[in-house]
């Protein structure tokens, strides 16, 4: 979809529910692993927060947390904004940007929802290094996306496998089957094993998987002490 498209941007949420196998599922789990390390009135970062349902989902579930949410779309970010509500979007800072537009804030967690799959490896590794830094030593950051084995034809086939459980949930407008192709052919996708070993090279120790479905996985790592 375009970030930019304001018909696209008012259906995102009803996409993402779609697509995302148990994506509701996904941000509570996710605030679960962030509760393990996060104080009562820790900061946790959000990259990617456009769309606002993890803000929201994270927001709801722990009332004392405050939150610097980052996107470079400003469309999403309106919609978060909506989403949240004037009494959730008081304890939330947007800023418009990417990783370098956040503050050096030493952040008690973060995370990175269904956004590193955009990304090439190189922009991918500069990214982690960036959060990285932003994190105390010890704090949680929790990533998910697409991650796919790099054999073309096991990739075509879990890529399929997704493309058929959205289908299976409502019209696309294209088959699974090109639906697949297209999305294959433009995510920069890792295979799972370079996932742990990128992050453990961006100073992030003890990664562990968490989520699983279909062609998605998610990850909890931990900020070592300094790097980079």
């Amino acid at each position: 979809m375009s970030f930019s498209d304001p018909d696209a941007v008012a259906q995102y949420a009803d996409n993402l529910v779609r697509q995302v196998p148990g994506v509701h599922a996904l941000h509570q789990m996710t605030h679960v692993l962030l509760a393990e390390h996060v104080p009562p009135q820790g900061r946790v970062l959000v990259l990617g927060a456009g769309g606002g349902m993890e803000l929201k989902a994270f927001a709801e579930a722990s009332p004392s947390w405050r939150f610097t949410g980052v996107d470079p779309s400003a469309e999403m970010l309106g919609l978060a904004k909506r989403v949240l509500g004037v009494e959730l979007s008081a304890r939330v800072e947007m800023i418009e940007g990417y990783i370098d537009s956040t503050p050096d804030t030493a952040f008690d967690g973060a995370t990175c929802l269904l956004t590193l799959h955009f990304l090439s490896a190189e922009d991918r590794l500069e990214t982690l290094c960036a959060l990285r830094r932003r994190l105390k030593p010890g704090a949680p950051l929790i990533i998910a996306h697409h991650s796919v084995p790099s054999d073309p034809l096991e990739k075509h086939r879990w890529f399929q496998r997704w493309a058929a459980f959205v289908a299976a949930r409502g019209p696309v407008g294209e088959t699974a089957a090109a639906r697949a192709d297209s999305i294959a052919s433009r995510l920069p996708t890792l295979l799972p094993e370079q996932e742990v070993a990128m992050l453990e090279e961006a100073g992030f120790e003890r990664p562990d998987l968490f989520y699983a479905a279909l062609s998605f996985r998610g990850w909890v790592a931990y900020a070592g002490d300094a790097h980079g």
